[in-house]
């Protein structure tokens, strides 16, 4: 079969970078009183009440084996202003640094788990691990969110998004069209 016209191959191992489905979080977890941080990028919303997300967390990760123990994590959603220090957390091993104090981001105590969150953050979503069936096979936990808290301050936050290989797009134009409203709650 020839290739479709005006198109070329493109490599497999940059796939993720066509399909990256949100915003870069930053994932905290804490196990024996101390934190980690880690840039995430593949999460997605599976459900909306109670709100439930999927992510892919590498086993080469320290997170990995800290929200696989602890069962309990944050996702903090950074902003545009914190891309340099996102991107330096995902350079850095948690095991031998406090990214913490390293790049000097301030912890905040959550009110569910043990886990803070970054006050930095636009927002911060407190999560329990609820599903952990393919966990072992594809590394993909699924999270409740059990507690969320958003800066009223920020009315239009530029969150970034990764494309691969040290590039992000950041949302720039809003398009509002015409759609039925569907309430999740009421269902």
């Amino acid at each position: 079969m020839n290739a479709p016209a005006k198109k070329r191959e493109f490599p497999l191992a940059q796939v993720y970078g066509l399909l990256e489905p949100g915003p870069v979080v930053l994932v905290t977890t804490a196990r024996a009183g101390r934190a980690n941080i880690m840039p995430m990028s593949w999460h997605t919303m599976m459900e909306f009440v109670p709100p439930l997300v999927g992510c892919v967390i590498s086993s080469q990760n320290h997170t990995f084996e800290m929200l696989r123990a602890t069962g309990e994590c944050v996702i903090n959603v950074p902003t545009v202003e914190l891309a340099k220090k996102v991107v330096r957390c995902g350079n850095t091993s948690g095991q031998s640094v406090d990214k913490v104090k390293t790049f000097g981001l301030t912890p905040v105590a959550a009110s569910v788990v043990a886990a803070p969150l970054i006050a930095e953050c636009y927002a911060s979503l407190e999560c329990k691990v609820v599903d952990r069936k393919l966990v072992t096979q594809y590394n993909f936990f699924i999270l409740e969110v059990v507690k969320a808290w958003i800066d009223p301050r920020r009315k239009r936050p530029r969150t970034i998004h990764h494309q691969g290989e040290g590039v992000f797009a950041v949302p720039g134009r809003t398009l509002k069209l015409p759609s039925p409203k569907t309430s999740f709650l009421t269902k």
